[in-house]
């Protein structure tokens, strides 16, 4: 897709000829047309390398797009709700320099676009414009005060039981091997597990013992697609994602018995595959008892910053986000420090002044303190709810009671 003709100039009767009535100063639509949308619009050029030069139709306009999913992320809107506001709402036109009445898309634009970014690594361009603007007003410091914390990010597939997950990984290889592979000579077994795991589906009104017999079927005719590829002279079959893929699952799944069967393992390994449309997703479990909450998908790291003057209930925060990071689900906080660092200096911020953090980062902050960082010794305070151990030479301080009841204990890291 090629892109489209673009322009910032405004028509006489658009929206923006009505912003003094109808947005004040402080509205946040006006300071989007005013502080974000002119950041966009800089970020253009980064966004044209996603589209060809001049080939294939004309694409909708990017830009709109970016600022599209940035506006129905602050207002909480899904795809399809983000379009009717686009054509409605007089605040989203006038902060993205249309006017009420022109074209929109369909909702799956959206999707598409959204995963083109990702196709060409292009998806921090909006969240970099931003920052870069809120620096630039001076809304954000290149050194400041923040607090890093993790959170779960789920991941967009369903959960599997592991009869499930080994099931559906035979499906995928064998849809692929028909691909890769000649079709004469096959085994004879091909037909029957064509039908058993690509033309069938389970059936869980079975008896338990009955899906425990898959589950060493499945694993039987896993052990055998493998070993009938690796006996292939052409290498090529070998090659392909999914193949590779069944044997990741098999050997997480099974072990080989005495007697040379494959049988199941008592449990899976850490970092396991859960679900073959996500390999990388990964379950893990935060929290015990009640508090204890678990998923499949990605551990990811938010920094904001933190301003030195409160705010009253109601009032809108002056804190911004600074870094946000995507770690496997099943990584320690610990491991995310030095990420986090890692993406605000490619983004022009320095080191934080004062690192909030809670107890799951306290063996990195002690690392920094050994590489010979200055710091202050600080202390902790009750805002989370696990226990964190003092770092080494640290004192003691007064702590700070939260809404949390105070139950867990937070460091202070300063750098």
């Amino acid at each position: 897709m090629s892109l489209p003709d673009f322009s910032t100039q405004s028509f006489l009767f658009s929206t923006a000829a009505l912003s003094a009535s109808l947005f004040p100063e402080n509205d946040r639509y006006r300071l989007f047309a005013l502080r974000v949308y002119p950041r966009l619009v800089k970020a253009r050029a980064q966004l044209a390398a996603a589209y060809s030069a001049g080939e294939g139709r004309p694409a909708i306009e990017p830009l709109l797009l970016l600022g599209v999913s940035i506006l129905q992320f602050l207002d909480g809107e899904p795809d399809r709700a983000a379009v009717e506001m686009l054509r409605y709402h007089a605040g989203w036109n006038f902060a993205l320099n249309r006017q009420l009445g022109d074209p929109t898309f369909h909702s799956t634009t959206l999707v598409n676009f959204r995963q083109r970014l990702v196709d060409h690594k292009l998806s921090t361009v909006g969240f970099e414009a931003i920052l870069d603007g809120l620096v630039e007003a001076g809304l954000v410091a290149r050194q400041t005060r923040q607090r890093l914390d993790s959170t779960q990010m789920f991941a967009r597939v369903s959960r599997m039981s592991r009869l499930e997950c080994v099931r559906e990984t035979l499906r995928l290889a064998l849809q692929e091997l028909a691909r890769t592979t000649a079709v004469e000579p096959r085994p004879i077994w091909w037909a029957q597990l064509w039908e058993r795991y690509v033309e069938t589906k389970l059936d869980y009104r079975v008896e338990a013992t009955v899906l425990r017999q898959k589950m060493d079927a499945a694993g039987a005719d896993a052990a055998e697609v493998l070993a009938w590829i690796e006996q292939l002279a052409d290498p090529s079959p070998g090659e392909g994602e999914q193949f590779k893929l069944l044997k990741r699952v098999f050997n997480e799944h099974f072990e080989w018995n005495p007697q040379a069967q494959a049988q199941q393992r008592e449990s899976q390994p850490p970092g396991a595959v859960h679900n073959p449309h996500d390999p990388e997703a990964q379950w893990a479990a935060k929290g015990q008892g009640k508090h204890r909450k678990e998923h499949v998908g990605y551990k990811v790291q938010v920094a904001e910053t933190v301003s030195p003057t409160p705010v009253s209930k109601g009032e809108p925060t002056a804190n911004f986000i600074t870094a946000v990071v995507t770690q496997p689900a099943i990584a320690s906080d610990d491991a995310g420090l030095p990420l986090v660092e890692a993406q605000q200096a490619e983004l022009g911020m320095e080191k934080p002044s004062e690192l909030y953090v809670d107890g799951a980062y306290v063996s990195a902050g002690a690392s920094r303190a050994q590489e010979g960082w200055p710091f202050q010794r600080g202390g902790f305070c009750g805002l989370g709810r696990g226990a964190a151990g003092h770092l080494p030479g640290w004192k003691n301080q007064h702590p700070m009671q939260s809404a949390g009841g105070g139950k867990d204990r937070q460091g202070q890291l300063s750098f």
